[in-house]
Protein backbone atom coordinates (compact mmCIF):
# COMPACT_ATOMS: atom_id res chain seq x y z
CA UNK A 1 0.00 0.00 0.00
CA UNK A 2 0.88 3.32 -0.61
CA UNK A 3 1.49 5.84 2.48
CA UNK A 4 -1.30 9.23 2.36
CA UNK A 5 -0.13 12.47 3.37
CA UNK A 6 -1.62 12.04 6.62
CA UNK A 7 0.33 8.69 6.37
CA UNK A 8 3.29 10.29 5.73
CA UNK A 9 3.07 12.82 8.22
CA UNK A 10 2.48 10.66 11.02
CA UNK A 11 5.73 8.43 9.68
CA UNK A 12 7.84 11.66 10.10
CA UNK A 13 6.54 12.61 13.70
CA UNK A 14 7.64 8.68 14.51
CA UNK A 15 10.97 9.40 12.63
CA UNK A 16 10.40 6.68 10.12
CA UNK A 17 10.91 8.44 7.59
CA UNK A 18 12.83 12.09 7.75
CA UNK A 19 13.38 14.84 4.83
CA UNK A 20 15.55 17.65 5.18
CA UNK A 21 15.01 20.07 4.50
CA UNK A 22 10.85 19.31 5.31
CA UNK A 23 8.31 21.83 3.57
CA UNK A 24 4.80 21.20 3.99
CA UNK A 25 3.72 22.93 0.89
CA UNK A 26 5.81 20.18 -0.89
CA UNK A 27 3.78 16.99 0.35
CA UNK A 28 1.22 15.89 -2.02
CA UNK A 29 -1.56 13.54 -1.73
CA UNK A 30 0.06 10.37 -1.62
CA UNK A 31 4.18 11.74 -2.34
CA UNK A 32 6.81 14.34 -1.42
CA UNK A 33 8.20 16.90 -4.02
CA UNK A 34 11.92 16.53 -4.05
CA UNK A 35 14.15 19.31 -5.82
CA UNK A 36 17.35 19.21 -8.04
CA UNK A 37 20.57 19.76 -5.96
CA UNK A 38 23.28 22.39 -7.16
CA UNK A 39 25.67 19.78 -8.79
CA UNK A 40 25.54 18.23 -11.61
CA UNK A 41 28.23 15.09 -12.77
CA UNK A 42 29.33 13.64 -16.09
CA UNK A 43 31.57 10.57 -16.92
CA UNK A 44 35.25 11.28 -17.90
CA UNK A 45 35.41 8.46 -19.96
CA UNK A 46 33.51 8.05 -22.70
CA UNK A 47 33.00 4.62 -22.50
CA UNK A 48 32.37 2.89 -19.61
CA UNK A 49 33.32 -0.07 -17.74
CA UNK A 50 31.20 -2.16 -15.39
CA UNK A 51 34.20 -3.54 -14.18
CA UNK A 52 36.27 -0.72 -13.56
CA UNK A 53 35.26 2.72 -11.00
CA UNK A 54 34.46 5.35 -13.73
CA UNK A 55 35.62 8.60 -12.60
CA UNK A 56 32.99 11.84 -13.08
CA UNK A 57 33.68 15.02 -12.77
CA UNK A 58 31.23 17.44 -10.97
CA UNK A 59 29.90 20.99 -11.67
CA UNK A 60 27.61 23.53 -10.43
CA UNK A 61 24.60 24.63 -12.10
CA UNK A 62 24.66 28.56 -12.81
CA UNK A 63 22.11 30.62 -11.81
CA UNK A 64 20.90 30.82 -15.22
CA UNK A 65 20.61 26.96 -15.51
CA UNK A 66 22.18 24.47 -17.22
CA UNK A 67 21.36 23.42 -20.68
CA UNK A 68 21.22 19.17 -20.61
CA UNK A 69 21.97 17.79 -24.31
CA UNK A 70 20.66 14.60 -25.15
CA UNK A 71 22.63 11.16 -25.35
CA UNK A 72 24.41 11.82 -22.42
CA UNK A 73 24.06 10.81 -19.28
CA UNK A 74 24.29 13.32 -16.14
CA UNK A 75 24.28 12.30 -12.73
CA UNK A 76 22.29 15.06 -10.30
CA UNK A 77 21.44 14.70 -6.46
CA UNK A 78 18.26 15.68 -4.46
CA UNK A 79 18.58 18.74 -2.45
CA UNK A 80 17.08 16.74 0.09
CA UNK A 81 18.24 14.38 2.09
CA UNK A 82 16.10 11.19 3.22
CA UNK A 83 15.97 8.29 5.57
CA UNK A 84 13.63 5.73 5.25
CA UNK A 85 13.88 3.07 8.36
CA UNK A 86 10.00 1.32 7.69
CA UNK A 87 9.13 1.76 4.54
CA UNK A 88 10.20 1.55 0.97
CA UNK A 89 10.87 4.69 -1.04
CA UNK A 90 10.19 4.99 -4.90
CA UNK A 91 11.44 8.26 -6.47
CA UNK A 92 9.51 8.95 -9.68
CA UNK A 93 9.73 11.82 -12.02
CA UNK A 94 6.89 14.87 -12.13
CA UNK A 95 5.06 14.73 -15.04
CA UNK A 96 5.73 18.62 -15.33
CA UNK A 97 9.33 16.91 -15.79
CA UNK A 98 8.59 14.11 -18.16
CA UNK A 99 6.57 16.60 -20.37
CA UNK A 100 9.64 18.35 -20.80
CA UNK A 101 11.51 15.08 -22.06
CA UNK A 102 13.54 14.77 -18.95
CA UNK A 103 13.91 10.97 -17.55
CA UNK A 104 15.43 11.26 -13.84
CA UNK A 105 16.62 7.69 -13.21
CA UNK A 106 17.37 4.60 -15.69
CA UNK A 107 17.06 2.26 -13.68
CA UNK A 108 17.28 3.17 -9.73
CA UNK A 109 13.76 4.20 -9.00
CA UNK A 110 13.41 1.60 -6.00
CA UNK A 111 15.29 2.32 -2.55
CA UNK A 112 15.67 0.00 0.16
CA UNK A 113 14.01 0.48 3.93
CA UNK A 114 17.42 1.54 5.76
CA UNK A 115 18.64 3.79 2.99
CA UNK A 116 19.77 6.94 4.56
CA UNK A 117 20.84 9.58 1.96
CA UNK A 118 20.79 12.48 -0.89
CA UNK A 119 19.12 10.91 -3.77
CA UNK A 120 21.17 10.43 -6.92
CA UNK A 121 19.60 11.11 -10.28
CA UNK A 122 20.35 9.13 -13.90
CA UNK A 123 19.20 12.30 -15.77
CA UNK A 124 18.63 11.88 -19.70
CA UNK A 125 16.49 13.92 -22.36
CA UNK A 126 15.28 13.72 -25.35
CA UNK A 127 16.16 17.28 -26.19
CA UNK A 128 17.84 20.21 -25.14
CA UNK A 129 16.42 21.46 -22.04
CA UNK A 130 17.55 24.03 -19.28
CA UNK A 131 17.30 22.71 -15.69
CA UNK A 132 17.78 25.01 -12.72
CA UNK A 133 18.56 24.19 -9.00
CA UNK A 134 15.71 24.17 -6.73
CA UNK A 135 13.81 22.93 -9.43
CA UNK A 136 10.79 20.09 -8.68
CA UNK A 137 12.79 17.22 -10.40
CA UNK A 138 10.48 14.56 -8.67
CA UNK A 139 8.25 12.84 -6.05
CA UNK A 140 8.51 10.64 -3.82
CA UNK A 141 6.28 7.45 -2.98
CA UNK A 142 6.49 5.40 0.73
CA UNK A 143 5.64 1.66 0.29
CA UNK A 144 4.51 -0.54 3.27
CA UNK A 145 5.90 -3.75 3.53
CA UNK A 146 4.84 -7.11 5.49
CA UNK A 147 6.87 -8.74 7.58
CA UNK A 148 10.26 -8.32 10.04
CA UNK A 149 13.42 -6.99 8.20
CA UNK A 150 16.66 -8.75 8.58
CA UNK A 151 19.10 -6.32 7.71
CA UNK A 152 18.55 -2.28 6.86
CA UNK A 153 20.23 -1.53 3.91
CA UNK A 154 22.66 1.54 6.15
CA UNK A 155 23.76 -1.58 8.39
CA UNK A 156 24.69 -4.31 5.13
CA UNK A 157 28.14 -4.72 5.24
CA UNK A 158 28.27 -5.01 1.15
CA UNK A 159 26.00 -1.26 1.01
CA UNK A 160 27.81 0.45 -1.72
CA UNK A 161 25.80 4.26 -1.14
CA UNK A 162 25.76 4.57 2.57
CA UNK A 163 28.31 7.59 2.58
CA UNK A 164 26.26 10.60 3.41
CA UNK A 165 26.80 13.62 0.40
CA UNK A 166 25.23 15.96 -0.88
CA UNK A 167 26.63 15.53 -4.78
CA UNK A 168 25.93 12.80 -7.14
CA UNK A 169 27.88 9.38 -6.71
CA UNK A 170 29.13 7.54 -9.66
CA UNK A 171 28.11 3.65 -9.94
CA UNK A 172 29.91 1.22 -7.58
CA UNK A 173 29.31 -1.60 -9.72
CA UNK A 174 32.82 -2.34 -9.94
CA UNK A 175 32.74 -3.25 -6.15
CA UNK A 176 30.65 -6.17 -6.95
CA UNK A 177 32.45 -9.27 -7.69
CA UNK A 178 31.74 -10.97 -10.92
Amino acid sequence: MILTDQEILGSIEKGEIVISPFRRECLGSNSYDVHLGSTLAIYNDAVLDAKKHNKIKTFEIPTEGFILEPNMLYLGVTQEYTETLKHVPFLEGKSSVGRLGIDIHATAGKGDIGFCNYWTLEISVKQPVRVYTGMPIGQLIYFEVKGDLLTPYNTKPNAKYVEKVARPVESMMWKNQF
